[in-house]
Formats: C-alpha cells, structure tokens, sequence
C-alpha cells in the first residue's frame, strides 16, 4: 500500500503540475498575442482590407469578438474550454480542435520517425566513440556531435533541401502529399517520401545529446574495477560491450531521449516550415504570423502537453532505474 500511495502522489503532483503548466502558458501566450504588432482583421480580410469600410470593420470584429476587452476575450476563452470547446480559427475558418486532430497525425508520425533515427543513430555513434575512445574515429565523432549542437536545425533544413531536393532531385522539395493529387490518389509511399527529409533534418539534429552522454557513460564504465577484470580474463570488443557495458548505458539514453521532446517540437516547428509539412508546427506559424489567437492558444496547450508528457515519462523511468529514487518514492 506504501508503494501505491507514493505512486499515487507522484501522479497527483504531476497532473497539479499540468494544469498549473498549461494555465500559466494559455495566459502567457495569450498577454504576448497583445502585444502583437499583427492585425488579426487585416489578416483575416487579407488584400481586400482597402475595400472594407468602418461598418464592416465593426461586424467582423463582432463576429470574432475583438471588440471585447482583453480580459473578456481571456475570460469568455477559458470558460468555453472548461466545455471542452477550443474556438474557431480565424484564418481556416474551421474548429480548432478538428485543425489539431487533423494535423496532430502528420506532426506525431514526422517527430515518432526521427525520434526512434535519433535514438538509435545517437546511441550507436556514441557507443562507437567510447569503445575507440582518443581514436581519430572518436574525434571525429565528437567533432560531428558538436558541431550539429551548434548548428540551427532551419539552416540543415535548407542544406538537405538544396543539395536532395535542388541539385540531385532524389526527394519532392517540400509539402506533405505530392502537388494537384486528390487525397484519394495519395498512397502511404507518397507520403512517406514527402516525410524523409523533414524526418532526416530532426533525426540528425537530434544526436548529439544522445551520443556525447552514451559516450561519457560508457567511458565511465569501461574505466571500471569490473571492467578491468573482464579485460584480465581476455573478454574484447563487442562481447565486452554486450555482456557489462550494454545495459548500463541504455536505459539511460532512453530516459535522456524521452526528455528530449521539447527540442524534439521545437525543432519540428522550423522543420515543417522549411519544407512546408503540414503538420502542428506549420500551423504555430501561421496563427502566430497572422493573429489567430483561439489556434496559437490550442496549439499552445497541445505543444506543453506532448513536452510535459515526454518529460514526464523521463521522470518515471528515471524512478524505476534509480534504487535511491525508486526508495523514496516507496517510503
């Protein structure tokens, strides 16, 4: 029972947690939309603002509710989310929470596919340098490590585009579904090959946390008594790495991936710009750039509950790995 109820706890103080993080960032994003220099009715009328006269202005601005108030506006917003209603976009002239949920699927399947390249490429790269450690393969890799952490993920965005998409023509330059194809014609390969780029552009920003603390840990361990005693007894290589190296660089590397979720979305926003993937990020721009207020805030709430969620996860693994947090959390 001691158990549960330590569970139970940890549970309770993150969802207190969540709904603290997602009230403070609704209310946030909401005092910064104010101070937007953007114009939502320019934006939603668009090049038709010169033929729009002062009585339209007002109907429109009725209509969307923008002559209320700041704090109204605020106000009547969070009492038809506690009813579950998102609002209505401005700019697609659709319920926010059907924009979500139709693009939720195309950013979560692009952030899954280089989430699971990252992890995977990162562990491998940083199990490599450690077992070749000072060699001029771990330098190499350090070099390339670092310089992908220095590196904004737009402007690999651009180079893949450029040298993929440009000069070779291999890959389509950018979009989700091939140009002018009805979505019945659209097939899975279609879409899979409009994702490589965008999924190869975060998978390879996304290795170098995940390599250099692989490396660190495995040089660690491999600096170790037992280790030593492993060498004495003539284990090398592969099997020396399989048998006392492996399972205790893993779990942590996927605790560090799981916590990676927010750079993991960042990344994603400037990605699917780039390249114009209809995806979550896409559409943070774009309520963002033309003052679409209801969208950027569920756009908002939907970003902080995927980060808190990854973080979250992270937490727990790192309960259940960890003896001394594991026993705390039982007392």
């Amino acid at each position: 029972m001691t158990g549960r109820n330590g569970w139970a706890r940890f549970v309770g103080f993150k969802m207190l947690r969540l709904v603290s993080l997602l009230v403070g960032v609704s209310v946030l994003s909401f005092i910064l939309m104010q101070f937007s220099p953007v114009d939502p009715i320019e934006a939603y009328i668009g090049g038709d603002m010169i033929r729009v006269s002062a009585e339209q202005r007002s109907l429109i601005e009725e209509r969307w509710g923008l002559n209320e108030s700041p704090v109204e506006r605020l106000l009547t917003w969070g009492q038809a989310l506690i009813q579950g209603d998102l609002g209505t976009s401005m700019i697609y002239r659709q319920p926010v929470a059907d924009i979500i949920q139709e693009r939720f699927m195309n950013s979560v399947a692009l952030m899954a596919v280089a989430w699971i390249l990252s992890g995977i490429i990162g562990f491998t790269l940083g199990v490599v340098a450690a077992m070749r450690r000072n060699s001029k393969l771990d330098r190499l890799i350090c070099w390339y490590c670092y310089t992908l952490a220095s590196t904004p993920v737009f402007w690999i965005a651009l180079l893949l585009l450029m040298v993929f998409g440009v000069w070779l023509g291999w890959l389509p330059v950018g979009l989700g579904v091939p140009a002018g194809m009805s979505a019945d014609q659209v097939t899975w390969g279609d879409r899979a090959i409009h994702m490589i780029l965008p999924a190869l552009t975060l998978s390879l920003t996304g290795v170098a946390s995940i390599a250099l603390h692989t490396r660190q840990k495995l040089t660690d361990v491999l600096e170790s008594d037992y280790i030593l005693f492993a060498r004495a007894r003539g284990e090398r290589g592969f099997q020396l790495f399989r048998r006392h190296g492996f399972r205790h660089v893993v779990l942590p590397a996927i605790t560090l991936q799981f916590a990676s979720f927010s750079e993991l979305f960042g990344g994603a926003v400037l990605a699917e710009q780039v390249f114009s993937y209809p995806g979550l990020g896409q559409a943070t721009v774009q309520a963002g750039l033309r003052g679409d207020v209801p969208l950027l805030l569920g756009l908002v709430m939907c970003s902080a509950i995927f980060v808190f969620t990854g973080n979250m996860v992270a937490d727990i693994l790192y309960r259940m790995i960890d003896p001394r947090m594991k026993e705390e959390l039982m007392s």
